[in-house]
């Protein structure tokens, strides 16, 4: 049994696929299985993967698209290490991530997963200081002492500080939860962080960059923004907290996002649900509820340069 089981599913990203791969091969620590597992890739994913002659990698592949999270639990099914991490294919870890973090799950047998900070890099592989730092603020690393995450719940839910792709977790622990939640294409990693907080999981924060997140323009436009802002209101629907203070911040978001994926229905051109989630979400910003309400009343053809102009005066 290897120590660890690195999973990275994949979809149409052969030309990414190869540094997400090379990225594990490189490790320092040598004790792990690599599984790869396709969601239907009509590219040339399939004869990449012929050319790897390692043992260690074992190739899963669905001849039709069964959706992001269901991709994944295949992956993780599959899995037979101790420790397991799942990331992006278009992502990469740094030589030392399983050697540093294997190394705190093994000397204390109480924590259940380690999250380290992450460089923020291009397309070309170009490592940005500057939107790594500004990363690392948004989501309150920078704040994060190293060493176990008292206010577990907090950090995950209110600062969402940890990032799946750059956590290494006990397989037992994401065994005991579920793993992720089948059929959920977006959030699916906020609402694992959630549940193992909820659980009563003990978190362990390294404050060091050891993984590699991607910035492309693979991840922009509306028909990608359209599905995670259902799926955002679908997690954060599935949640009522104890706390009053998280309570009230979850019911804040939810009218954010209902608002903005309203506002992004309106642009698209269903606009009828898309008036309906407006209402909704008026509470968060009144303004660019009527707004987006007023913009509704364009001809379909005109709402997407109207809305593209509003956000360049908002900058």
């Amino acid at each position: 049994m290897p120590k660890i089981t690195v999973c990275v599913p994949t979809f149409n990203r052969v030309h990414l696929l190869p540094y997400a791969i090379d990225s594990v091969l490189n490790q320092s620590e040598q004790d792990f299985e690599l599984i790869v597992c396709d969601d239907g890739s009509s590219d040339r994913t399939p004869e990449l993967m012929s050319q790897y002659t390692d043992h260690r990698i074992k190739y899963i592949r669905h001849l039709q698209n069964i959706g992001k999270s269901n991709n994944m639990r295949s992956g993780f099914d599959a899995a037979s290490g101790e420790y397991f991490i799942k990331f992006d294919d278009d992502d990469r870890l740094t030589p030392d991530f399983l050697a540093s973090t294997a190394a705190i799950l093994t000397q204390d047998s109480s924590i259940d997963f380690v999250g380290t900070d992450h460089w923020i890099i291009d397309i070309d592989n170009v490592r940005d200081e500057a939107k790594t730092q500004e990363n690392s603020h948004r989501w309150g690393r920078n704040n994060l002492s190293a060493g176990i995450v008292d206010n577990l719940l907090e950090v995950v839910f209110i600062q969402q500080s940890f990032q799946v792709g750059a956590t290494l977790f006990r397989r037992k622990t994401l065994q005991e939860l579920g793993y992720m939640q089948p059929n959920l294409q977006n959030c699916e990693d906020n609402d694992l962080f959630v549940r193992l907080a909820l659980a009563g999981k003990k978190g362990y924060y390294l404050p060091e960059l050891l993984m590699e997140y991607r910035y492309h323009a693979e991840q922009q436009g509306i028909n990608r923004a359209i599905p995670y802002l259902y799926d955002k209101i679908r997690y954060l629907e599935s949640y009522k907290f104890e706390s009053e203070k998280i309570e009230t911040i979850r019911k804040n978001r939810l009218t954010e996002t209902q608002l903005l994926l309203g506002l992004r229905l309106i642009e698209k051109g269903e606009t009828q649900k898309g008036r309906e989630l407006v209402l909704a979400g008026q509470s968060f910003s009144t303004a660019k509820a009527w707004t987006g309400l007023g913009l509704s009343l364009l001809p379909v053809g005109l709402r997407g340069k109207a809305f593209n102009a509003l956000r360049q005066v908002r900058g």
